[in-house]
């Protein structure tokens, strides 16, 4: 049997500065709220692929799209108010 591992020592070299910087892991940080409604709704739309939605499961749906839309909404009065700041408007 013969082995299909890579036969060089590092595939993908790890470089200085694939990492994640500070910042972007604060804008992660920031965004995940909505990542997680997002998910909660997906996570709902996909119990009901393969058959019609009961009156709880649309109430499920209905629920975490708005989780969904509020996080947004939070996310971009959040960044409004960010960029007002920075502009020195407010």
């Amino acid at each position: 049997m013969k082995s299909i591992v890579a036969l060089q020592s590092v595939v993908t070299p790890w470089l200085d500065g694939l990492e994640p910087s500070d910042a972007e892991l604060d804008a992660i940080e920031v965004e995940m709220p909505l990542v997680l409604a997002e998910v909660d709704l997906l996570d709902a739309e996909i119990a009901v692929l393969d058959r019609k939605p009961s009156d709880l499961d649309a109430q499920r749906i209905r629920r975490a799209r708005r989780r969904m839309l509020a996080a947004r909404r939070d996310l971009i009065n959040q960044s409004i108010v960010a960029v007002n700041m920075r502009d020195g408007a407010a």
